[in-house]
């Protein structure tokens, strides 16, 4: 069995496409991904940007990702780059994650619009939300965003945020470590302390995390 994390990054659809955007509010920009063998080593990666049909590159987006019009004009069109993707995970046996089921809804509502003939069962039957699993793991009942799990691990981001392939790489580290569940539960220790307080507690993972300090005290 192949792991593969994957990370999307994507633009909106201008707006001068109406009928479009009834079906279809963005378009992927930029694949990364990265694969992990049987062991949970890594093995390769992927990255390419992707042009865009329904609108240039908004200045937002460019200051979230980097991403610039220069850089989607010297990429391929969604049809080709998706399909390098596919080849790429290849035919061994794989499972797909992402940091929630947005980029794999994005895929497949992409793949309705441009991609009429491919089976989508491919994605369903590969995915996973790592996301979710990793806060069923905690016991939590509203989600982490990637930087805070990765906090939570006392890990900093490595690379740059909103880079797919750095982004796909972090949060690789995340299903790596829950692969060995007593290091994962000596790590996130201070997490699941408070989430099960007790009455002598007196830290507090507000410094660690903020937002996962105030998630808490919803529990």
């Amino acid at each position: 069995m192949n792991y593969v994390v994957v990370d999307l990054e994507m633009n909106p659809v201008s707006r001068d496409y109406r009928e479009v955007r009834r079906t279809l509010r963005d378009e992927v920009i930029e694949f990364g991904a990265v694969r992990l063998d049987a062991s949970f080593a890594q093995e390769s990666t992927f990255q390419c940007y992707v042009k865009p049909q329904y609108g240039p590159i908004r200045k937002q987006i460019t200051a979230l990702t980097g991403i610039t019009q220069e850089k989607v004009d010297g990429g391929e069109i969604f049809e080709k780059q998706f399909q390098a993707f596919v080849d790429w995970v290849g035919d061994a046996p794989t499972k797909i994650y992402s940091w929630s089921m947005s980029d794999i809804k994005q895929l497949k509502n992409e793949c309705r619009r441009k991609l009429s003939d491919f089976d989508l069962s491919w994605l369903d039957s590969r995915w996973v939300d790592l996301q979710q699993a990793f806060d069923d793991r905690l016991g939590l009942h509203n989600s982490l965003a990637l930087k805070h799990a990765l906090g939570a691990m006392d890990r900093n981001f490595e690379g740059t945020q909103h880079t797919a392939l750095d982004d796909a790489i972090n949060t690789s580290a995340i299903l790596v470590l829950m692969q060995d569940d007593a290091k994962f539960r000596k790590t996130m220790q201070p997490v699941l302390d408070i989430l099960q307080p007790k009455e002598d507690l007196t830290s507090s993972i507000g410094d660690l995390c903020p937002e996962l300090a105030a998630l808490s005290k919803e529990l």
